[in-house]
């Protein structure tokens, strides 16, 4: 598919609809309760993730109508397949936002050609927003977080890690047996645990170093976040081959993973 996308128009965009998701999510998350539903993986969705993705999907088909759109809670009425398009987890993390403990995001992102080359996170309880410019640069944005006005805006790079004293971010919700053994190869310092796409954007800030995923995810979980780890001079790649993590895949499923900071010797497993 070829197309030529405003960049800009893709920034203002998304930070918009991420803003507008987030406000819909709190509303619910600060409520005296919430149903929880099963899809039919069993995995668990609320009137929180419904309503973010009814949002961001209509914004986002309204401003890019020509771009394939794929979203989590729309997944299965997706047969389309190519290789450019938006891809959107509108509450990554339902798990944390259930149990109310706040590592939950909003993710959008825009791949071209198998690569997530756009994207933002947004974490509304922790009131944190990260973000590709429209040059492809990670920044995060900190102030009040206004949708109808840009905050203070700082470029974020990953650190250049210590080999001897690595900084791992792992799963909170899916951290297993197999993931330990793995980490228990590298020389670490810290080992702390995240959920959702904040494990990313961690390594992306340069509070982590590396973060091994030995579980099932979707491209939707990562995009953004492997987006924005691209952008401030971080890599995500295939477990198993150690070769780059591509999007467009049949099924939508991604292999393992290890999103890293460049300069992380990283060990076959």
């Amino acid at each position: 598919m070829d197309l030529t996308l405003d960049f800009q128009k893709l920034e203002a965009i998304m930070r918009e609809l991420s803003l507008q998701a987030g406000d819909a999510i709190m509303e619910i998350y600060n409520g005296s309760d919430f149903e929880v539903k099963s899809k039919s993986d069993n995995s668990p969705v609320t009137a929180a993730d419904e309503s973010a993705d009814a949002l961001i999907s209509v914004g986002l088909l309204k401003a890019f109508p020509d771009v394939t759109l794929i979203t989590e809670e729309q997944f299965d009425s997706h047969s389309l397949i190519d290789s450019t398009f938006l891809i959107v987890d509108p509450l990554d993390g339902t798990k944390e936002f259930i149990q109310r403990r706040g590592d939950f995001t909003v993710n959008i992102a825009y791949v071209e050609n198998g690569i997530p080359i756009r994207g933002i996170v947004y974490a509304p309880a922790k009131r944190r927003l990260f973000y590709t410019d429209s040059l492809g640069v990670s920044v995060e944005e900190t102030g009040h977080l206004q949708q109808d006005e840009v905050g203070s805006c700082h470029p974020i790079l990953v650190s250049t890690p210590n080999n001897e004293a690595l900084r791992v971010v792992a799963s909170k919700s899916h951290r297993d047996q197999a993931t330990d053994n793995y980490i228990s190869k590298y020389e670490t310092v810290d080992v702390k645990s995240a959920g959702s796409s904040l494990k990313f954007c961690l390594i992306a800030t340069g509070e982590a170093d590396f973060y091994p995923r030995m579980g099932r995810t979707m491209e939707w979980d990562t995009a953004a976040g492997h987006a924005i780890l691209i952008g401030a001079g971080g890599d995500v790649v295939r477990f198993d081959d150690l070769s780059p993590l591509t999007y467009g895949k049949a099924d939508y499923e991604n292999p393992f993973f290890i999103a890293y900071a460049k300069g992380v010797l990283l060990l076959e497993h």
